[in-house]
C-alpha cells in the first residue's frame, strides 16, 4: 500500500512570518501565538508610526518594543535587519520607522564595537532630501551631538545623492532645525563626481543658512530663476500666470510666465506662497502640468472649488491614472479611496477607480472559492485617541476594506464578509468597482474571528482574514449535540489542515491569532498589496520569502 505517493499530496511550503510555538493571549483574551523576533519586528515595523498610540498599545510602549527588537537583531542578525530597514523605507514606504530603526541599529552596533553595516544602513533609509536633517535631529536629540563616522559617512552618501537645486528650494526652509547648510557643515560631503555643480550648491546652501546667500552662483540657474521671481512686486505676480508675461515694466523680461515659474522649480505650495493670495483657476492651471500624482490627488477638491476648466481636469485625470506615473508615485492604494471619499465632483470617479486598480496590481485573481473576512471592529476605527498607522485620516478599517474589496473583485468565486462579534456577507457584483464595493462596509462591535470562520466557511479553497488579529475566544459547544458546556475553539481547529488560511496583520501587535509560517497557515503584513502576491506563490508549491528577497 502506498503511504506517501497519493493523489492530492502537496509539497511542504513555508512563509517568513513564523510563530515560535510559545503561547500567549490576544488583547481580547483569545488564544494567542508568539512569533520569533524577526517576524515580530517585521510586522511591527511596517505598521508603526513612531510616537503614536494604537487601540491596544500606547505609543511609548510600542516604540520601546520596536527599538528593543531593532537593537537585539542589529547584533544577532545584522544582515537581515539591514535589509529590512532598507526595504522599509523603499517599497515599504515607512519613513519615520525606517529612520528611527537605522539610528537605533547604528547606535547598538557602535555600543558593541561591531564593525560594518552601519554606514550602508544610514544611507539606505535616507530617500528624500529633507531626511538627512531629519535623521540628524533624531540622532542628536537621542544620542548627543557627537556624530560617529558611520553616521557622518552614511548621511554624506545620501547628501550626494539627494541634494539638488530643486530640493534646496523645496525643503531648505527656516522652519527646520537642521537646514541644508547645517547638515553640510556637520558631515562635510564632497560633491558627487558626476555632479560638478554640487560644489556651488553646497557653498550656496551654507551661505544662505548664515544669511549671506544673495550672491547666487551662475551655475545654479533654477535658484537664480526663483530669486528673480521673488523680486517681482507682489501686485504684479498674478499677471505672470497663464501664457502672458505682462509688459516689461512689471519687473519681468517679458518671457512666458508659466515657463518661468516651472523653470524656477515652483511647486504648488511655493506658488501659493509666492502669490500671497488664493490659488484661483489660473494659478492652478499654471502649475497642474508640473504636479505629480500625489499632489494632484491631494488637491482634487481645490481644483473643483477653483473651477478649473474641463481641459485641465482631463489632464489631471489622465495623469492620475497613467500606469507609469502611478507606479512612480508609490502611493498606497487607500490614498485613492480617501480622495474619492472627500471629493464632491463626479468627474474624478473613473480616474480614481482606475488609479486604485493600478496601485493594486499585485493583488492576484484567485481561482476557485475564496472566503474573505474583513475586520470592522472598534479597534480598526479611530475615535479612541489614536491615529492609524501610516495615515492620520484613513482608518485601519478602511485600509482593510480596500484590500478585501480588491481581492474579492478579482477572485473567481468570492465570499466577502465583514465581521466583529457578528458577521454579514457583502455582495460582490461581477466586474464591479472597488470604490463602490468599499462603500458597502459598515461597523460591527467586538472581534470574534473564530465565530466568523465557523459561520461562513463552507468548503472554500482558501480563507483570507484582513484584521489586527486581536480576537476574542470563539466559544462553541464542546460536542456535536450541544451538551457538556462550551469550550474555546481556535481558528486553526475550525479549518481542515489542507485548506490554506492567510492572515493579513494590519497593526503589528505582539500576539497572533493562529500559528503561521508552515503548512497551510500563513501571516502577511503591511499596507501594500505585495503580500497578496505570496498567495499564488505558496499555492503553487513554492515557499515565500521576505519581500526584499523576491
Amino acid at each position: 500500500m502506498s503511504r506517501f505517493n497519493q493523489r492530492g499530496v502537496k509539497p511542504r511550503v513555508t512563509s517568513p512570518v513564523t510563530t515560535s510555538g510559545a503561547r500567549t493571549v490576544t488583547a481580547e483574551g483569545g488564544s494567542g501565538h508568539l512569533r520569533d523576533p524577526r517576524s515580530e519586528l517585521f510586522l511591527l515595523a511596517i505598521s508603526n508610526v513612531v510616537g503614536t498610540d494604537t487601540f491596544y498599545e500606547k505609543g511609548g510602549d510600542r516604540d520601546d518594543r520596536y527599538q528593543r527588537l531593532v537593537r537585539r537583531l542589529a547584533i544577532e542578525d545584522p544582515r537581515w535587519t539591514a535589509a529590512l530597514l532598507a526595504w522599509l523605507r523603499g517599497d515599504g514606504n515607512m519613513r519615520t520607522a525606517a529612520l528611527v530603526g537605522a539610528a537605533e541599529f547604528t547606535a547598538e552596533r557602535l555600543r558593541n564595537d561591531a564593525p560594518g553595516y552601519s554606514r550602508q544602513v544610514v544611507g539606505s533609509v535616507l530617500q528624500r532630501p529633507d531626511e538627512p536633517g531629519e535623521f540628524l535631529a533624531y540622532w542628536t536629540s537621542t544620542f548627543g551631538r557627537r556624530l560617529p563616522k558611520p553616521v557622518k559617512r552614511g548621511v554624506a552618501d545620501a547628501v550626494q545623492r539627494l541634494y539638488s537645486e530643486r530640493s534646496l528650494l523645496k525643503y531648505d526652509t527656516e522652519s527646520k532645525g537642521y537646514r541644508f547648510g547645517d547638515v553640510l557643515e556637520l558631515v562635510h560631503p564632497s560633491p558627487a563626481a558626476d555632479k560638478p555643480w554640487q560644489g556651488d550648491l553646497f557653498k550656496h546652501a551654507i551661505d544662505r543658512r548664515h544669511g549671506r546667500g544673495d550672491d547666487i552662483p551662475a551655475a545654479l540657474r533654477i535658484v537664480r530663476g526663483r530669486a528673480e521671481l521673488m523680486a517681482v512686486p507682489v501686485g504684479n505676480r498674478r499677471g505672470l500666470l497663464g501664457s502672458g508675461g505682462g509688459d516689461r515694466t512689471d519687473g519681468t523680461d517679458g518671457t512666458d510666465g508659466s515657463s518661468r515659474i516651472a523653470a524656477a522649480g515652483m511647486t504648488w505650495e511655493a506658488l501659493a506662497g509666492w502669490l500671497q493670495g488664493p490659488m484661483d483657476k489660473v494659478a492652478w492651471e499654471t502649475v497642474i502640468p508640473s504636479m505629480g500624482v500625489f499632489a494632484l490627488v491631494r488637491n482634487l477638491r481645490n481644483f473643483d472649488r477653483a473651477g478649473v476648466s474641463d481641459e485641465a481636469a482631463a489632464q489631471v485625470a489622465a495623469t492620475i491614472c497613467d500606469p507609469e506615473r502611478v507606479a512612480r508615485s508609490r502611493m498606497l492604494p487607500f490614498r485613492f479611496w480617501a480622495a474619492h471619499k472627500h471629493v464632491a465632483s463626479l468627474r474624478w470617479g473613473h480616474a480614481l477607480d482606475k488609479a486604485l486598480n493600478l496601485s493594486l496590481a499585485n493583488v492576484p485573481a484567485l481561482p476557485g472559492r475564496t472566503l474573505i473576512l474583513v475586520d470592522r471592529s472598534p479597534s480598526m476605527f479611530p475615535g479612541f485617541g489614536f491615529s492609524t498607522p501610516n495615515s492620520s485620516d484613513i482608518t485601519l478599517a478602511e485600509q482593510a476594506a480596500v484590500f478585501g474589496a480588491a481581492l474579492a473583485v478579482r477572485a473567481a468565486d468570492p465570499t466577502l464578509v465583514e465581521f466583529g462579534m457578528r458577521s454579514r456577507p457583502v455582495a460582490v457584483p461581477k466586474g464591479g468597482s472597488v470604490l463602490r464595493l468599499i462603500e458597502k462596509f459598515g461597523r460591527i462591535d467586538g472581534t470574534d474571528i473564530p465565530s466568523a470562520v465557523k459561520a461562513h466557511f463552507r468548503g472554500h479553497d482558501r480563507i483570507v482574514v484582513v484584521t489586527d488579529e486581536q480576537t476574542r475566544p470563539g466559544w462553541f459547544p464542546s460536542n456535536a449535540s450541544g451538551h457538556g458546556g462550551m469550550r474555546e475553539t481556535e481558528i486553526d481547529a475550525l479549518v481542515p489542515k489542507n485548506v490554506p488560511v492567510y492572515m493579513w496583520n494590519m497593526a503589528g501587535y505582539k500576539a497572533g491569532a493562529m500559528p503561521s509560517g508552515t503548512g497551510d497557515r500563513h501571516t502577511f503584513g503591511g499596507l501594500t498589496d505585495h503580500a497578496f502576491g505570496m498567495i499564488p506563490l505558496l499555492e503553487s508549491g513554492r515557499s515565500a520569502s521576505w519581500p526584499w528577497e523576491r
